[in-house]
């Protein structure tokens, strides 16, 4: 005798493939899959897939793991430009009242960053022009955050991270941590806008798709202090031309801030600024033009976030 569930066909279809995770011991699977698995039927079901298009999607998908590595993942990538990684950013990071808004994570971040000092350079050789990222961590009542953990990272002037390329040891990466005021402070390169890797299964998407591959000039950071919630989150450089088509929808105004050029300065002897240029903010004299960018952190309290 034929089991009702050896010839099934359309909703039925369906409802014996989420009747299957019924068993599961854990109710956040099945609720996950069950879920997954209407709306997967449903958008089959939508589109008319065709064996065609099935078989081309699952290729699509293989060539994405094949060749994602520790540094690249295609995945990642993958979910950045459908958006599904701003929208889960923004299901898991609720905005809280005054502060700083999270966006995406991107695929180059890297465990074991090196630890700095306040003030220190993190270039480490990267082409670019030098800028000085400062500001302080803060809470939403305007207060210091001592001792917090800034991680940052970021493109150098030819769009590239350290991992895309052979480098003597870590360039625009490191983490510091906070003094008592909440100050934090390091020279990296101004960043530029850069293209997303496109050589691999996401940049045909994007082609077919009719779309760019850019992102706005940006710098990442991760921040984390005892008491209060993971921020992962952008500074954006205010007037970039990609700020309104960034590829991976990352972009959020409040992240927008302002880098300022300042001409090669020296320092006289008593600390005044000479008159043949400026001082950099911090006190050091670069011998060339540089940028500064000053940017408030802002972190919520793990109970606002609950």
């Amino acid at each position: 005798m034929r089991s009702d569930r050896m010839d099934l066909q359309g909703d039925a279809l369906t409802d014996a493939v989420v009747a299957s995770f019924d068993g599961s011991k854990d109710e956040r699977t099945k609720t996950v899959m069950s879920a997954l698995v209407r709306h997967l039927h449903a958008f089959a079901r939508e589109v008319n897939l065709t064996e065609a298009e099935y078989f081309t999607g699952i290729d699509f998908l293989t060539r994405t793991g094949q060749i994602s590595t520790e540094t690249r993942q295609e995945f990642v990538l993958l979910a950045d430009v459908l958006g599904l990684s701003m929208l889960t950013v923004g299901l898991g990071n609720p905005s809280t009242s005054g502060a700083t808004e999270s966006t995406v994570f991107g695929p180059f971040f890297v465990e074991g960053s090196p630890g700095v000092e306040l003030g220190a350079d993190i270039a480490n050789g990267a082409p670019g022009q030098p800028c000085l990222v400062s500001g302080r961590v803060l809470t939403t009542k305007g207060e210091p955050i001592a001792g917090a953990l800034v991680e940052t990272w970021q493109a150098d002037e030819d769009g590239f991270y350290d991992v895309q390329k052979e480098t003597d040891g870590p360039q625009n990466r490191a983490h510091l941590t906070t003094d008592a005021d909440g100050n934090y402070s390091f020279w990296a390169v101004k960043p530029v806008a850069y293209p997303i890797p496109d050589d691999g299964p996401v940049g045909e998407l994007l082609r077919a798709g009719g779309r760019g591959p850019m992102r706005p000039a940006h710098i990442h950071f991760m921040v984390t202090a005892p008491g209060y919630a993971r921020l992962i989150t952008h500074v954006f450089a205010q007037g970039d031309q990609y700020l309104e088509s960034d590829a991976v929808f990352g972009v959020k105004d409040s992240l927008i801030a302002e880098f300022t050029e300042h001409p090669a300065g020296t320092t006289a002897p008593d600390g005044s600024t000479a008159p043949d240029g400026s001082t950099a903010p911090d006190g050091k004299t670069p011998d060339k033009p540089y940028y500064s960018v000053s940017y408030d952190l802002v972190l919520a309290s793990e109970e606002t976030q609950q």
